[in-house]
């Protein structure tokens, strides 16, 4: 049985600015990632990873090509469908991005709360176990304040993976930890994408993880250059 594609780029082009002042940044960009794939992004800093990263989150409005994502055409799509398809993805960024004021359970739940059908004591036994799965079973009432960096970006994946996410993007998710703690985050993001059966596309410099991907992807100058098969 063929895998479902889970994103489809076609001829996408993208520009900063306006008339005299405009740029292009991302150049005639193909791309097909299936359902279960693990695609790792690589790059020099500055050459339209992020920026395409965030086009494919629904952050961005798609400017020219065709960008499709879990089934939904995202170039010209409306505020309201472009909330529904954020609700099948899930974010990891290089900063965990947690709210300080919030425990360990709430930061969690806070994404699991984006599906209204769940009533509260449900999404708050999801998030525990959620939090179990990645080893936090026993910080779940701490603040971010009281973690390491390392339990702080495992909440970040607990947080990203709670909701069984279609598909994770993840933006440098270990650039802030150390060789240990960055290893242990992308193999539990590698265990539990495979376990939900959802996609992951990681923007990455670091070359001593590339080994967890079905691929990688090369970028410069806003152009994907070469995959490498592993």
């Amino acid at each position: 049985m063929s895998q479902e594609i889970v994103i489809a780029i076609e001829n996408l082009n993208h520009y900063w600015g306006k008339r005299s002042l405009r740029s292009q940044v991302l150049f005639n960009i193909n791309l097909e990632i299936k359902s279960g794939e693990i695609v790792i992004m690589t790059g020099p800093s500055g050459s339209g990873k992020t920026t395409l990263l965030t086009l494919i989150g629904g952050l961005r409005s798609v400017q020219e090509g065709s960008l499709n994502v879990i089934g939904r055409e995202l170039r010209g799509a409306s505020h309201d469908k472009l909330v529904q398809v954020r609700r099948h993805i899930g974010y990891i960024f290089q900063s965990h991005n947690l709210l300080e004021f919030l425990t360990a359970r709430q930061n969690v739940q806070m994404s699991v709360e984006l599906h209204k059908e769940l009533l509260d004591r449900e999404a708050r036994t999801k998030s525990e176990a959620m939090l179990q799965s990645v080893k936090l079973g026993d910080r779940v009432d701490y603040r971010p304040a009281e973690l390491s960096g390392g339990q702080k970006q495992r909440v970040a994946i607990a947080r990203a993976l709670v909701s069984h996410p279609r598909l994770v993007l993840a933006d440098e998710p270990t650039a802030s930890l150390d060789s240990k703690s960055g290893r242990d985050a992308v193999e539990l993001m590698q265990r539990l994408a495979k376990e939900q059966g959802c996609s992951i596309l990681m923007v990455t410099h670091d070359s001593r993880i590339l080994d967890i991907a079905d691929r990688t992807i090369h970028m410069e100058d806003g152009r994907l250059l070469k995959e490498v098969l592993f």
